[in-house]
């Protein structure tokens, strides 16, 4: 039988998903309890670590409970019982679960939340409204011997070039010529002083992170053969069109806005919110904008885009009634738990086919919404 997979197994693998570097700077991401040599075999996922999720999770046997909402968005020196969210760990921690929070890196992710809503929703064509920023790259270029070439690729892998998403060693090579005449004082590695030299070489070109600039060329310097090497750095320019960023664009079947809505209030769990609704009901829509969970912070960059909708989260009086002054998008605001729940079940199927039948998974169906329900006036009076 194959070697249980270790909670470091699992951590990696999320990791490598939703990097916690590309978390917001005030976020607190990643492993917020426990043992990472225990094996795990079930995983719990939820949007929030509330205590009757950690009970849920315990009470199933789950090793590891995965939410996306971070239990401890502050430090604390101590966690105990006299606390919810101390009485919370403390029940995952009895229970031998661990803990871990994948929140804004998994916001912005391919794959992630925003993503994941866009999906549910049947948008197609998706891009983010946002596009993150690309860490800064060069590419590196330089002519070295054919026989040399190999040895030089491997140098540049190694201080950090070559790297492209999922791939490593990555160059591209052409075969041309080299000409040169060494002058009386140089120490050749082929050719002679004086007479002129025609040589077969390889042209590599590389990307590397900018970061390690002075690294790469350092260690092809190191193991070219050549006593004076020729060679180019060139920085590379941001196009803005990657796949990873915040909320998304998509595109949808032409519809009306009053049709619309009606999707959204099916793709999404039920609460006591509901879909809200600010435009024209015949408006037509094709271009949809959204962003899981509070998206109020979006809103002039959808303004300024060609979407006839914004869906999205916690839209406060003022910044939606200014934003409308501009006869702009429509707004769609629904619950903010209830975006970002369309995530779990995209994870969970990424874990299974990632891990097989190696760990169980279940994702939470408790709703951590925090509205129980809604009242109507019980009279029909328009008046306020």
């Amino acid at each position: 039988m194959p070697s249980p997979l270790s909670l470091r197994d699992v951590v990696d693998l999320l990791h490598g998903w939703y990097p916690p570097a590309t978390a917001d700077d005030w976020d607190r991401v990643g492993l917020v309890h426990g043992d990472t040599a225990q094996p795990v075999a079930r995983v719990m996922l939820a949007v929030d670590a509330t205590l009757e999720v950690a009970q849920d999770a315990v009470a199933w046997g789950a090793d590891l409970l995965v939410v996306h909402h971070p239990l401890f968005l502050q430090g604390v020196h101590g966690f105990t019982t006299e606390t919810p969210k101390g009485r919370t760990l403390m029940t995952l921690a009895r229970g031998g679960c661990a803990l871990l929070a994948a929140h804004t890196n998994a916001d912005q992710a391919a794959g992630g939340v925003s993503e994941a809503m866009a999906l549910a929703l049947g948008l197609e064509d998706l891009r983010p409204v946002l596009p993150a920023p690309a860490a800064p790259l060069d590419k590196l270029t330089v002519y070295v011997p054919a026989a040399d070439a190999d040895r030089v690729r491997a140098a540049l892998a190694e201080a950090g070039a070559g790297s492209v998403g999922a791939y490593e060693h990555a160059s591209f090579s052409s075969v041309g010529e080299g000409r040169f005449r060494p002058l009386p004082g140089a120490r050749p590695a082929i050719g002679t002083v004086g007479q002129f030299e025609v040589t077969s070489e390889v042209n590599i070109e590389v990307v590397m992170p900018r970061s390690r600039r002075s690294e790469v060329v350092g260690a092809m310097l190191a193991v070219h053969p050549y006593e004076e090497v020729a060679y180019d750095v060139a920085e590379i320019v941001d196009a803005g069109v990657g796949l990873t960023g915040t909320g998304r664009i998509g595109t949808v079947a032409e519809t009306t806005l009053r049709d619309f809505a009606d999707v959204v209030a099916r793709a999404l769990p039920a609460t006591a919110q509901g879909v809200r609704v600010a435009g024209d009901p015949d408006r037509v829509v094709r271009r949809v904008a959204l962003c899981g969970g509070a998206g109020d912070f979006l809103l002039d960059r959808v303004r300024g885009s060609d979407a006839d909708v914004y869906v999205t989260s916690d839209l406060r009086h003022h910044p939606a009634g200014e934003f409308l002054e501009h006869d702009g998008p429509a707004l769609v605001d629904v619950a903010h738990w209830a975006a970002e729940w369309t995530w779990l079940p995209v994870l969970e199927k990424r874990l299974r086919a990632a891990l097989g039948d190696t760990v169980e998974t279940r994702v939470s169906t408790r709703s951590t919404d925090p509205w129980t329900f809604r009242t109507e006036r019980p009279d029909t009076r328009s008046t306020p």
